[in-house]
């Protein structure tokens, strides 16, 4: 394990090659290049993203370079005034896991967290992701749910 040097930060509306280079991570991340680099959104939508108060991303980066990427949303809750972080997509590339990255992300986000006021994190793993469930376990308490995807529109899921 090559130990290295590293820092953690949230992007702003002014990071937009930042988060460019953070989809191509994921992409390399999740070997799922064509979904987070073929179609990538215009420079104005990736600046309104990262401008919107519902929308949080924290980048790894190394020597300039992103080596890890977390992508979370805040969502305002309606039974009370407050809100939740659903974080929907972790990475760290390969050449640098098992050196603390994923969770620097989380420590970092979980700051925002208390600046924003949100009274809990989230976040899902599928079954077989050992290393995902192991940082969360680590990081959290462990809920057993089921994920149900329903299409928009009349069809059917």
């Amino acid at each position: 394990m090559k130990s290295e040097t590293y820092s953690v930060r949230a992007l702003g509306s002014s990071d937009i090659q930042t988060m460019r280079e953070m989809l191509a991570a994921f992409g390399e991340a999740f070997e799922d290049k064509p979904t987070y680099t073929q179609q990538q959104p215009t420079d104005t939508y990736l600046k309104e993203l990262l401008s919107s108060p519902t929308f949080i991303a924290v980048a790894a980066l190394s020597e300039a370079k992103v080596i890890g990427g977390l992508a979370a949303y805040v969502l305002p809750k309606f039974e009370q005034a407050r809100s939740e972080i659903y974080i929907y997509d972790l990475a760290v590339l390969e050449s640098h896991r098992r050196q603390g990255i994923a969770t620097a992300m989380i420590q970092e986000l979980k700051k925002l967290a208390k600046t924003l006021g949100a009274y809990v994190i989230f976040v899902q793993a599928d079954h077989g992701d050992d290393p995902a469930i192991s940082l969360y376990t680590k990081l959290g308490v462990r809920e057993d749910v089921l994920h149900f995807d329903i299409l928009p529109g009349d069809g059917g899921a």
